[in-house]
């Protein structure tokens, strides 16, 4: 059967209206007729006859809206126990397998690869974009349809103890781990703790589960239970052939078509692959899915420039793993260009953030990179030693520094999403049209 993700107008698990009267989560209002529930999510603009429209946030200003659509609505006491509470009810009723996807680089891509390549041969739901966090783990549950196979979560992690409340509500039956590197630390405090933190989805697996993890990350080790059906995946065996890349899995190889071309990225597909594998998926339809790959916006999308340039927006997330990886393809992306990096900080990382962005700051010395423009105070750091560095303070700044850029030039714009600098590729593909 071919698969596919949920879709507006699809039918997810049921619920019953009374059962939902029993959780007592908060306002509900406007019962169904037939007293089913058919289909539970947070946008008013979709609401329709048969579903639940969960207020949140500001969604609260929308309940009229979505009364008007013929929906039911909850405006929730507390948001997200209640979306737990709903999310647990639909889980208990699905014996689709449940991928956890945890890690502290490459989540979404890995998340993204296997939704594809999973999704071209059995009934798949999806993470849409980020949703990885207390609101939007339980309404990815939410869609889960009684013919699903396969739920692909991926799982944010802030802090101990986060992931294992998410696992509480997906009870996932497989775990990704992509990668263990500094991230949140001023809220873990050391990279042993990013470990424990994101091993939590490891504690969470039943007996005999199987937890996907790097073959070279020692901080996992104390994790793998011996319960555990334990698959490790080694980046370093991932080989470009032509336009092609070739992949080691469970003794076979298997070679794919990707819509990118950054090595870091197709890493994140083994991880995929090794996943959907031991989801007992045939390998040797890998290449029915492959084409659907799609990147979520801001995570390495490429776009070329009039007068032979390119712009990378990588603008989502940054930390010092990503960061390098995203400088060394620009170097070899570049092909003898110009580089041209704006850079904003990498954030959260604790009493350690100087020395990740002096690092950074090394290897861009090292890579010789031409022009550097520096977001933001803490990402300073980056011009030390820069033959040709400015400084602007923030987003709105670095959009004024345009006239740095030349035609032809290799662009990179990275930083953590707070610095805001998802916008400045648009920016410079107009700035560039006058070239």
């Amino acid at each position: 059967m071919a698969g596919r993700e949920t879709r507006p107008g699809r039918c997810v698990i049921p619920l019953g209206w009374e059962e939902i009267e029993a959780l007592a989560l908060g306002e509900l209002r406007s019962a169904p007729a037939d007293g089913i529930v058919r289909r539970v999510h947070d946008d008013s603009r979709d609401a329709r006859p048969g579903d639940l429209f969960v207020a949140l946030n500001t969604g609260t200003r929308f309940v009229d809206e979505a009364l008007a659509r013929g929906a039911a609505t909850l405006v929730p006491r507390e948001q997200e126990s209640a979306l737990a509470a709903l999310a647990r009810l639909v889980r208990d009723r699905s014996d689709a397998q449940v991928v956890a996807v945890v890690g502290s680089t490459g989540k979404t891509t890995t998340k993204d690869a296997l939704a594809a390549l999973s999704a071209a041969v059995t009934p798949t739901v999806a993470a849409d974009a980020s949703r990885n966090n207390e609101l939007g783990l339980p309404l990815t549950v939410l869609r889960l349809e009684p013919e699903t196979r396969v739920l692909v979560t991926e799982m944010g992690m802030r802090g101990l103890g986060q992931v294992a409340d998410l696992c509480r509500v997906a009870r996932p039956t497989v775990a990704v781990v992509t990668s263990i590197g500094p991230e949140h630390l001023e809220l873990v405090g050391s990279i042993e703790n990013v470990a424990r933190a994101n091993a939590e989805a490891l504690g969470a697996l039943p007996e005999g589960a199987v937890a996907v993890v790097p073959a070279d990350e020692p901080l996992l080790e104390p994790y793998l239970r011996d319960d555990l059906d334990v698959r490790r995946f080694e980046r370093a065996t991932v080989e470009r052939l032509g336009e092609a890349w070739v992949f080691p899995v469970s003794r076979r190889t298997v070679q794919l078509e990707l819509p990118f071309t950054q090595r870091h990225l197709a890493e994140n597909v083994l991880a995929a692959l090794v996943a959907y594998d031991a989801l007992g998926l045939p390998l040797e339809r890998a290449t029915d899915g492959a084409p659907a790959i799609a990147l979520s916006p801001w995570r390495g999308e490429v776009t070329d420039l009039r007068g032979g340039g390119l712009v990378v927006n990588d603008a989502y997330n940054a930390n010092p793993t990503s960061m390098r990886a995203a400088l060394l393809d620009l170097t070899e992306r570049a092909a003898g260009r110009r580089r041209v990096v704006i850079l904003g900080q990498m954030a959260e990382l604790g009493v350690d953030s100087p020395r990740y962005h002096d690092e950074i700051a090394a290897l861009l010395a090292e890579l010789r990179i031409e022009v550097i423009v520096a977001v933001g105070d803490p990402a300073r750091a980056y011009l030390a030693g820069a033959a040709d560095g400015r400084f602007v303070t923030d987003a709105a700044a670095a959009a004024r520094v345009l006239d740095v850029l030349a035609p032809g030039d290799a662009i990179l714009v990275k930083a953590s999403r707070a610095v805001g600098l998802e916008g400045i590729p648009a920016l410079i593909e107009k700035h560039a049209r006058a070239w």
